[in-house]
């Protein structure tokens, strides 16, 4: 596997790796990680450094069922893949324990659905003046104009399934041990 990354840009990483024809055979879930405030602790992050956790206002990986659900978190400093269980305990380690405004809320899409809908301008990356918050890929922008909000705004009735962490553990961590034992 390899697909093509950009720090900051996990939703086009994802884009991409949700292509990669050494997981087209697979079923595939793209996971969009935020919350109504837009922020979410996280654990285990590249962008973390030496404080350990970061607060995204969304995050984007990718399941793959691969006897098991495996997650393929590109920013996720555990490598990848990872079974879904030791992805959730490394990433929110303080789930219940910390305000709720930081607790993640998931949105989970089919990845060709998500292939064939998303699309971004990377306005989001744009800073008042203009300049770019982070550098943006060298690839062109998927599709055009852009729905990126959309699929963030876990309110919204949009593309997908939205669920709370229990339910995501529930539903795709208990497959993930269940199918690796």
């Amino acid at each position: 596997m390899s697909a093509p990354y950009q720090p900051y840009y996990c939703e086009e990483n994802v884009w991409h790796l949700a292509a990669d024809p050494a997981l087209a055979a697979a079923p595939r879930r793209v996971v969009f990680v935020s919350n109504p405030a837009r922020q979410v602790l996280m654990f285990g992050q590249r962008a973390a450094g030496e404080v350990g956790y970061v607060v995204w206002d969304y995050h984007v990986v990718l399941l793959v069922d691969d006897a098991g659900w495996q997650v393929h978190d590109l920013d996720f400093v555990g490598g990848r893949p990872a079974p879904v269980a030791t992805w959730l305990r490394a990433s929110f380690p303080l789930t219940g324990r910390v305000p709720g405004h930081l607790e993640p809320t998931l949105r989970v899409i089919d990845a060709d659905r998500f292939r064939d809908v998303f699309s971004s301008d990377r306005s989001h990356m744009r800073a008042p003046d203009g300049g770019w918050l982070a550098p943006p890929p060298p690839w062109p922008a998927p599709g055009r104009g852009t729905n990126l909000m959309r699929f963030v705004d876990v309110e919204a009735d949009f593309e997908g399934e939205v669920m709370d962490l229990p339910t995501f553990a529930a539903r795709f961590a208990a497959q993930s041990a269940s199918s690796t034992r």
